[in-house]
């Protein structure tokens, strides 16, 4: 589930086993929030197994609902790896701190850590894949335009990731997403409507999980699928209707795929990453429609694909 570490818990099978379902779960959710806040997929991948581990050494049956558990975690150590970057690109800042907050797993943040609302911007914009980017917010900003603009988490949810009040993270988010209609270039974090970000998250899931019923739900009646594989192979297209288009979607994204799907925004329409061992594997881009999915385009071009595993990898 990870890198090689020495640093193994000793946990009993029915631990063992609800940490299982846990990762089989919500890894794909928390990766998708770690990987809009920090823009670098090995970051991200590093942020998700700190934050499972953290479960790991925590009492699961305590904890109500598991994947805000995770979340919560997850944005944290986001606002922590930025804050080194700051550090690392300015050195320390001269504000005066503020009053300590606490993590999600109620620790104090130590004595004079620097609000993560007081970041200067990023350097340039952090390019995901194709078109995707991230706008150039402070560490506080992203954290709560893309947790309540994309995932729909309440800012009183978010204070406690952020530290400041409800009040201040509404703030927050009305200045990014200010910044964010303020350019509308090509080369600027999107924002998929609500529709779109609801359709997206019933395909990917249904998909993850191998639901057909599901799938076929999501799909209009008339849904057209192709795909382009690059080399001798091209483009492979004329797959109409949701029988055939969602037999070929659990065939190369469903359960035994061996792919991690994880949705990225883009300018015009949503698209999926499909990470197999570190890379993208595949891009699928989905046209939608009156709440179903109208058309999907798959790029697998390991040699189309190669750049976007490098602008994911930073």
């Amino acid at each position: 589930m990870g890198h090689d570490r020495d640093d193994r818990i000793d946990i009993g099978p029915e631990a063992a086993a609800l940490l299982g379902d846990a990762w089989r779960e919500h890894r794909r959710y928390v990766l998708d929030v770690a990987l809009r806040m920090l823009g670098d997929l090995g970051d991200a991948e590093d942020v998700v197994q700190e934050a499972f581990t953290r479960l790991l050494r925590h009492d699961i049956d305590e904890i109500d609902d598991v994947r805000a558990w995770l979340v919560t975690v997850a944005s944290r150590l986001c606002l922590d790896q930025l804050r080194s970057a700051r550090r690392r690109r300015h050195g320390p800042l001269d504000e005066p701190a503020p009053a300590p907050a606490r993590d999600a797993l109620g620790a104090t943040a130590p004595p004079g850590a620097p609000d993560p609302a007081d970041r200067v911007t990023l350097d340039d914009s952090v390019r995901l894949a194709l078109q995707v980017v991230l706008e150039r917010l402070s560490p506080a900003e992203r954290t709560a335009f893309v947790l309540h603009d994309v995932f729909q988490i309440s800012f009183d949810d978010i204070a406690g990731i952020v530290g400041r009040s409800p009040a201040a993270c509404r703030q927050l988010a009305s200045r990014a997403r200010r910044h964010v209609r303020s350019d509308a270039g090509p080369a600027r974090f999107a924002v998929e409507s609500a529709e779109q970000r609801r359709v997206t998250e019933r395909f990917v899931a249904a998909v993850t999980t191998g639901d057909l019923d599901a799938l076929l739900a999501v799909l209009d009646p008339d849904v057209a699928g192709e795909a382009d594989l690059g080399g001798r192979a091209g483009k492979v297209g004329g797959v109409v209707g949701r029988a055939g288009v969602a037999r070929g979607a659990l065939r190369f994204l469903g359960p035994d795929a061996g792919v991690t799907l994880v949705s990225v925004p883009t300018p015009h329409r949503p698209s999926i990453l499909a990470l197999r061992d570190g890379q993208v594997a595949a891009v699928v881009t989905l046209t939608i429609r009156d709440g179903v999915v109208e058309h999907i385009h798959a790029l697998a071009d390991p040699v189309r694909l190669a750049p976007v595993t490098a602008a994911l990898r930073g």
